[in-house]
């Protein structure tokens, strides 16, 4: 399936649907929803995702980057610490109002709780959650 979807403003509307709730994409984009600070690190990510490879993992987050619904967001370099992340995903403000859109984000409260009530998480996903995130206001 080619990911040519466009931009949301431009894109066919019901291939982008499509496009978004595809399972993998959409989990992730559940996971960046529910991160505490909207804004995980890959490893997060491919940590909730545990039955999905990490290659795989990464191409679904770039296809979601092409398709201008999510972004990357690095930490300026003076802000980074040796063994923490420091590029992390969020929403684009374009792929929000897009899901807002298309009721897409009705689930977002609970899936922040949902995410507030996993206890397993391994030592350095607690870790990188703690880590210092790009100030974004």
């Amino acid at each position: 399936m080619s990911t040519d979807v466009g931009t949301p403003e431009g894109a066919n509307t019901r291939a982008l649907v499509r496009f978004v709730t595809q399972e993998t994409r959409f989990a992730l984009l559940s996971n960046i929803l529910q991160h505490p600070d909207e804004l995980p690190s890959m490893y997060e990510l491919e940590q909730l995702n545990p039955s999905v490879s990490d290659a795989t993992v990464y191409k679904h987050v770039q296809k979601l980057i092409d398709a201008g619904i999510v972004e990357a967001v690095e930490l300026p370099d003076d802000e980074r610490r040796q063994g923490y992340p420091w590029k992390f995903y969020r929403l684009t403000d374009e792929g929000r109002e897009f899901l807002e859109n298309h009721n897409l984000l009705a689930a977002e409260e609970t899936l922040q709780r949902i995410y507030e009530t996993i206890s397993d998480k391994p030592e350095k996903m607690v870790k990188y959650e703690n880590a210092p995130r790009p100030d974004l206001e």
